[in-house]
């Protein structure tokens, strides 16, 4: 991967280079990143990285980290979490990524309650929940994401969703420095959205689950994970590309358009499942991108339908999704 170029203009890199100068007063040098490589942190492994890149300890100070990170405009801020629906472009990111340390990587059971860090694997919860006979959050096993971008996307699937379970969040503003428990009122969750922002940050999420059978969940969570690895393909690539547009399916329009297994360059749409791009060993996330608008452009000609990125893209020019009356 080439390395990436700071911003395009001498105003974006004295932003940038006031920018990671006062991150390092703030979190200390050893937090703090140039040039910090995103793609290979992604599920797909491909990628670009981003100007400047931080993780961020339980302990810091969001007063401080904000008026930090104000020289630099909110476009320009990029939550990283596990990288589960992210897609750079092989140019990089002109801007700060934002990586939750491991001491966001935290547990608490209490009851059919669940207090859970930002950090944390969405596998790992489901399987301590079922553990500990908790059901309810079984269909997470399969989202390879962490808690705080499942938040943030109300990341589902298996007949459920974050919504079914989360209660509130803790959410800190990296415009203001400002922590809050936003309940689910506020969340605004919807359909793969919710009423974050890109300058919000999910520090936790509370949850409740149901009193179960360990041996059923467990069972349950076995099921999932025999019908992924049936139905879904291996290898490098982030799950659903585009989400179910009303009533209907991607994957199956996908496939209806006679799609699978076209390729652009390094990146396929899988043979297993339309609805996945799988990406070649050293591949390139431009060529996911341009794939995506060809797929998005051959089921707009057959049936009229306009794709929506479920991927959350970062770098790359409007796509035709964005204004979809100007594709050709």
């Amino acid at each position: 991967m080439a390395k990436a170029q700071w911003g395009n203009s001498k105003r974006d890199r004295t932003a940038l280079d006031r920018t990671a100068e006062a991150l390092v007063g703030v979190l200390g040098v050893d937090a703090v990143r140039r040039d910090r490589g995103v793609g290979a942190e992604t599920t797909y492994r491909v990628g670009g990285a981003v100007r400047v890149g931080v993780s961020l300890p339980a302990d810091v100070d969001f007063t401080a980290l904000a008026e930090a990170l104000s020289a630099t405009e909110n476009q320009h801020i990029l939550v990283v979490g596990k990288g589960s629906n992210l897609l750079v472009a092989d140019a990089g990111f002109e801007g700060v990524g934002i990586w939750l340390a491991r001491s966001f990587d935290w547990l608490k059971i209490s009851g059919v309650g669940l207090c859970v860090g930002g950090a944390a694997s969405l596998a790992v919860v489901a399987r301590k929940s079922a553990a500990a006979g908790l059901s309810g959050f079984e269909w997470a096993v399969g989202v390879p994401g962490s808690v705080g971008g499942a938040v943030r996307m109300n990341a589902g699937g298996h007949g459920s969703d974050m919504a079914a379970s989360v209660v509130a969040a803790q959410v800190a503003d990296l415009r203001s420095g400002i922590v809050e428990r936003w309940d689910t009122q506020r969340l605004r969750f919807g359909y793969r959205s919710s009423g974050l922002a890109p300058h919000h940050l999910v520090l936790s999420a509370e949850l409740l689950l149901e009193n179960g059978n360990v041996a059923s969940a467990q069972a349950q969570i076995a099921e999932i994970v025999s019908w992924r690895r049936n139905n879904q393909p291996g290898g490098q690539n982030a799950g659903s590309v585009f989400t179910n547009p009303t009533g209907h399916s991607a994957g199956h329009l996908i496939e209806a358009a006679g799609l699978k297994g076209l390729r652009h360059g390094s990146c396929e749409v899988s043979q297993k499942h339309a609805n996945f791009f799988v990406v070649d060993h050293n591949g390139s996330a431009d060529d996911v991108f341009a794939l995506m608008c060809e797929v998005f452009q051959a089921v707009k000609l057959k049936f009229a339908v306009d794709l929506i990125p479920e991927t959350k893209l970062v770098g790359f020019a409007p796509g035709p999704w964005d204004d979809p009356g100007s594709w050709n």
